[in-house]
């Protein structure tokens, strides 16, 4: 049975439902079946909507809080279609502003980095780290122009359990984030790798294939069925959102550990899905935030964000952690981007006018009755 209750999801509960689940040949099932039209992947008026009315007035997290460690650090990249820059002040708060100069929109920032000040690059105009314009070269040849009323365009900027959360448009979508959800990403871990990649494929078909284990076993024979289950999930809603375990076989060893000693570390795969398109994967060492961008209703930007499980500065669980995410990436990774890809191609046979997801794939369910009711 699905739950619903933040109660379910603690290391100790999970864990029994797991064992439960082992000795019985169950999985956690979802309460109905959905039909998915196959036109909601293939419309850009469609994807235009879910922009316009969810992923922009959403609170979405846009990056981690440790890609913000001091003064002056920085995240520019484009959310939603569009570019934004979150930057940590001097009084140690996060703010986002919409990524152009109020002279001739040029971006003031790229990438990441640390300043003390943004400073476009195309006539030198000059911002402070709270956004205020504090300089226009040879200002005189700009009379009566009020540098106190041409700041960078803030959007709603937060930070919530080590990650940075950003609401472009007014009004936002009520509720709760993170759903009552009581931790995340913990303070000693660090990040210590970032990657962009484009992948041909719509970005609801790339973040469907992270919420569901029905696909272990013909997606993943030789790389994660060894260690773990096909069609072995926990699941958990918690408002917008979801959590997807996959337990590994070595978990079987609680079933001999009273129950209030037990602990999951290392023996399961935890999989958020902060709604709309942001998964944090909390693997064995390490943890990834995934942003999925829509660039097209065939085409999804992905940006990822790699930190250690804990252990803040010790190179020992730094190494661990890059030993962790190396196997991840070249494994499970690559054969899910063969199989996405592959349903992107396969939308134009016209062989489906509706995908249907079963009791098994009761997370995705979720996504799609959120998103619909967003849209709403």
């Amino acid at each position: 049975m699905l739950r619903r209750m933040k109660a379910g999801m603690d290391d100790q509960a999970v864990a029994r439902r797991v064992l439960d689940h082992i000795a019985n040949g169950t999985t956690d099932l979802g309460e109905q079946v959905w039909r998915e039209p196959v036109a909601n992947y293939r419309n850009p008026d469609r994807l235009q909507a879910e922009l316009e009315r969810v992923l922009r007035r959403c609170p979405t997290p846009f990056c981690p809080s440790a890609a913000l460690p001091e003064p002056g650090s920085f995240v520019a990249r484009e959310a939603a279609g569009v570019p934004l820059v979150v930057v940590r002040g001097t009084d140690g708060r996060v703010r986002g502003f919409r990524n152009a100069c109020r002279h001739r929109g040029m971006q003031v920032a790229s990438g990441t980095g640390c300043v003390r000040a943004f400073i476009c690059r195309y006539h030198g105009w000059t911002y402070n780290l709270e956004g205020r314009l504090r300089h226009i070269p040879h200002e005189a040849g700009f009379p009566g122009f009020d540098k106190e009323a041409h700041p960078l365009v803030p959007v709603t900027a937060s930070e919530c359990m080590g990650l940075v959360f950003v609401t472009q448009d007014e009004p936002a979508l009520e509720g709760d984030p993170l759903g009552g959800l009581d931790r995340l990403i913990a303070a000693d871990q660090r990040l210590f790798a970032t990657a962009e990649r484009d992948f041909d494929v719509n970005w609801k078909i790339f973040l469907e294939s992270f919420i569901e284990g029905y696909h272990i076993k013909s997606t993943h024979p030789e790389s994660f069925l060894p260690y773990g289950f096909d069609n072995l999930n926990v699941i958990d809603l918690f408002g917008r959102n979801s959590r997807v375990t996959y337990p590994f076989k070595r978990i079987r060893k609680l079933a001999q550990v009273p129950p209030a000693e037990r602990r999951v570390d290392g023996l399961l795969t935890y999989v958020y899905h902060l709604f709309p398109n942001v998964l944090v994967t909390v693997l064995s060492r390490h943890t990834n935030i995934v942003v999925l961008e829509p660039l097209a209703v065939d085409r999804t930007r992905q940006f990822t964000y790699t930190l250690t499980n804990g252990g803040g500065d010790d190179p020992a669980a730094l190494a661990e952690a890059k030993r962790d995410a190396e196997f991840v990436g070249n494994t499970g990774a690559l054969e899910d981007r063969a199989v996405v890809e592959a349903i992107q191609r396969g939308l134009a046979s016209g062989g489906n006018s509706h995908f249907t997801f079963g009791r098994y794939e009761s997370a995705i369910v979720h996504f799609h009755q959120t998103l619909a009711a967003a849209l709403a």
